[in-house]
């Protein structure tokens, strides 16, 4: 079920085009809890999208403009996020709330939702990102348990082709990160949200030969 549930949080891109699709989860006790707070104008928050965890998508913000999802986030040296990006919140409760794994039926509105997105506007798969690759030392989500190689197959973000091989030309983890878009101001925290994306069964926060190897993968795609 698809509905128009439309959100007064939103202003101008003022002609910026879109480049990027960012994932979020609500971090909520409920949906509808969540879908009042980004249409409240005193919340000042929002996104375009909301999608149930039964598949039900309301569209907020038209993609035209300019939602209020981001906060202050960075990614490839951009830190004018919410107004080169799309923003989908995923309604599940949260590292805080009783953080859970998003249902299949959620899961695949999420991706014909990006899907479309993508098919509307020139998005490189390296800027489908998480909340928590933009904003690490911010955010979580939408965390370890979101499915990120589910939906890399079926053609929406990047997925490393191979883990543990180190790269023939060694960088510094520094240097290589940055190359594929994280902020390294505060690099403990660029480590933790790349394993939160990229490798999500072993969250140590150290970076390693592995998260060297599956890093070098995705740099070789882009």
């Amino acid at each position: 079920m698809n509905t128009n549930h439309p959100s007064p949080n939103f202003d101008s891109r003022d002609g910026q085009p879109v480049d990027m699709l960012v994932l979020h989860y609500t971090g909520m006790a409920s949906a509808r809890e969540a879908l009042e707070r980004l249409c409240d104008p005193a919340a000042g928050v929002s996104a375009h999208y909301l999608v149930e965890e039964d598949g039900a998508v309301h569209a907020l913000v038209p993609e035209s403009e300019r939602a209020w999802h981001a906060g202050v986030s960075h990614w490839r040296g951009n830190s004018n996020i919410n107004q080169r990006s799309i923003g989908i919140e995923i309604a599940n409760p949260g590292h805080d709330c009783g953080y859970r794994r998003f249902p299949k039926p959620q899961m695949e509105a999420v991706a014909r939702l990006s899907k479309a997105i993508l098919a509307r506007h020139t998005i490189p798969a390296r800027n489908v990102v998480a909340h928590s690759d933009i904003a690490p030392t911010r955010k979580k989500d939408p965390g370890e348990l979101f499915d990120w190689e589910w939906l890399a197959e079926r053609g929406i973000g990047l997925w490393p082709a191979a883990s543990g091989q180190r790269p023939a030309v060694s960088e510094s983890k520094e240097e290589s990160l940055a190359a594929y878009g994280y902020d390294i101001t505060a690099l403990p925290a660029a480590t933790a949200a790349f394993q939160r994306h990229f490798r999500p069964k072993t969250l140590t926060g150290e970076w390693d030969e592995e998260c060297e190897g599956l890093l070098a993968s995705l740099l070789s795609m882009v």
